[in-house]
């Protein structure tokens, strides 16, 4: 085919390709995989590279994207127990609203050809609904590279095992992705040994560091009065937190130090209106949902908190004292987390069962008079998860030229 001199003058032909990547965020009752999924998003986005990214979040509209970022929507899904999931709002068969998601995923690959994959933490998605997906990259687009996102830890080290084994995602990794990408430190938590990694997934294995968050320009206030930020991300299963944090309050009389309580958005919408008759009879501020909670924590003396893998980065990123209180259920993950975390200085914590208004009261206590430790600690510790997953980009993109 014959081309106009005008045409190899023109800005389309001068124009490099862009480089285009497509992120899978594995979204279900909460916040914590979007929030994770944004972060790293916003930190690959760049002139030439286009960042499209596939969720279920149901408040995915509800965060400011930079530009070079977009989402496609698909039908949300709650997680009823770890193998039991059924769709968010729409009301049918939850086959149906899978097969709806899959095809969605399957079809924005196809029109958008990524050159880089990255999926979060399921290597076959939620009911296998990514692997159509990966094994049409694999034939049609074989330069395209397919990247696993881990978090740090994913549950206790037998549960895990068995279920990659039950599930055979070694033979997925194996098979249809270039690497696994840890986001978390291999001195504190070494998911390679831990779960038993096969060799040759260990070796297309790296570990980037945490992920650390924007921290906000604050300006420090002189106040009468302490700052507490009480936050259980996305809701959904945090009210034991909340309530037995307003029952300090109740009990204890006067207390120098203010509250702010982030309830998440997915908080039953009836224990929403209890909690907040109850904190307003405290003068307790509770918001349902904040879009920069980091502002929020920036502020506070203390940030007392469940034990997500997204809000213990921002505390690591921002250098707050912390008391965590994890769930333990369905997932041991951040328990581990916690506890990983209070063996290096890092945090506070109390036990799910032990998390009672007289334990709370002690441990708030003891943190707001004295954190000096903690701080120190938080202070030298290194979060490099951003930068290592850009040289890795730009590594990707050199053997591409």
């Amino acid at each position: 085919m014959t081309y106009p001199a005008s045409f190899f003058a023109s800005d389309e032909y001068m124009k490099p390709k862009s480089y285009n990547i497509l992120m899978y965020s594995h979204d279900t009752y909460g916040l914590g995989h979007i929030r994770r999924t944004m972060a790293i998003a916003g930190s690959l986005v760049r002139p030439g590279v286009n960042i499209l990214i596939v969720t279920g979040s149901p408040i995915v509209g509800r965060y400011t994207m930079p530009s070079g970022v977009d989402f496609v929507r698909m039908p949300g899904m709650i997680k009823k127990t770890n193998t039991i999931y059924v769709p968010h709002s729409i009301k049918v068969d939850p086959k149906i609203a899978i097969t709806i998601r899959k095809n969605i995923i399957l079809s924005t690959a196809k029109a958008f050809k990524p050159d880089l994959f990255i999926v979060d933490k399921v290597p076959s998605g939620l009911k296998n609904e990514v692997l159509p997906t990966l094994k049409w990259i694999r034939k049609n687009l074989p330069s395209t590279r397919a990247v696993l996102g881990l978090r740090d830890i994913l549950d206790d080290a037998r549960s895990t095992q068995a279920d990659w084994k039950r599930k055979k995602f070694p033979e997925i990794l194996r098979d249809l992705y270039s690497e696994v990408w840890v986001y978390g430190d291999k001195a504190l938590y070494d998911p390679i040994v831990e779960y038993a990694f096969p060799d040759d997934i260990a070796e297309k294995t790296v570990f980037t560091g945490y992920i650390p968050r924007k921290v906000p320009k604050h300006r420090k206030v002189r106040r009468k009065h302490k700052q507490v930020v009480v936050t259980i991300g996305g809701g959904g299963d945090g009210y034991t937190v909340l309530d037995n944090y307003l029952k300090m309050l109740e009990t204890n009389g006067t207390v120098d130090f203010k509250t702010l309580m982030i309830t998440g958005p997915f908080l039953d919408p009836d224990r929403l209106d209890e909690l907040a008759d109850r904190a307003r009879a405290l003068k307790v501020q509770i918001k349902p949902f904040v879009k920069n909670l980091e502002k929020r924590m920036a502020a506070a003396d203390l940030v007392v908190t469940m034990g997500g893998y997204n809000t213990l980065c921002e505390i690591l990123s921002l250098r707050k004292p912390a008391l965590v209180i994890p769930r333990d259920n369905p997932r041991q993950e951040q328990l581990l987390r916690a506890r990983v975390f209070k063996s290096h200085g890092l945090c506070d914590y109390i036990k799910w069962d032990n998390a009672t208004p007289e334990m709370l009261r002690e441990k708030v206590h003891a943190l707001l008079t004295d954190s000096t430790r903690c701080v120190a600690e938080l202070e030298q510790f290194r979060m490099t998860g951003l930068d290592v997953m850009r040289q890795r980009l730009t590594h990707f993109r050199e053997c591409d030229e």
